[in-house]
């Protein structure tokens, strides 16, 4: 079943990241992509490392004991829907809603699958942590999308 999952999650998350970024803005949804695959690659090695969630079940198991889908794939592409369709011209209260919504979205999927599946088990961690440390790690992100593409935009302005 937990392979079944995990399959379904990459065609999703796939099937997502094809509807919701424009091939205009591939580039921009790459950056995001490639940028997050640090901060979740070091911050899942962490987490299993310290002996507070495990993987049972996941794909490359035996060479990463953290969750590559989640941390290679899953995330990063959440990551570049999230950068891309940031609400820059909105209100504070529209802009908050917007980045609690995503880690909301991820911890209660979290939650459900660390619950009714072996693919995580929290051993010394809880929802809100994770909650926390999404919602820090996607701000990252937006951060480094905002500060890399006003430098391009300074590089080609000047030639």
């Amino acid at each position: 079943m937990e392979t079944v999952i995990l399959s379904s999650v990459w065609m999703i998350t796939a099937i997502l990241l094809v509807l919701f970024i424009k091939p205009k803005k591939w580039i921009d949804a790459q950056v995001s992509f490639l940028f997050m695959q640090v901060p979740s690659w070091l911050i899942g090695a962490i987490v299993v490392q310290g002996g507070l969630i495990e993987y049972p079940v996941g794909f490359l198991s035996m060479a990463y004991k953290a969750s590559f889908t989640f941390e290679f794939f899953v995330f990063p592409a959440v990551s570049a829907i999230f950068n891309v369709h940031f609400p820059r011209d909105k209100s504070l209260f529209i802009k908050i809603i917007y980045i609690l919504s995503f880690p909301a979205v991820i911890t209660i999927i979290e939650v459900h699958l660390e619950k009714y599946t072996q693919l995580i088990k929290y051993l010394n961690w809880t929802w809100y942590l994770s909650f926390i440390s999404i919602t820090i790690t996607l701000l990252l992100s937006y951060g480094y999308y905002r500060w890399f593409f006003k430098k391009i935009k300074k590089i080609y302005v000047r030639h």
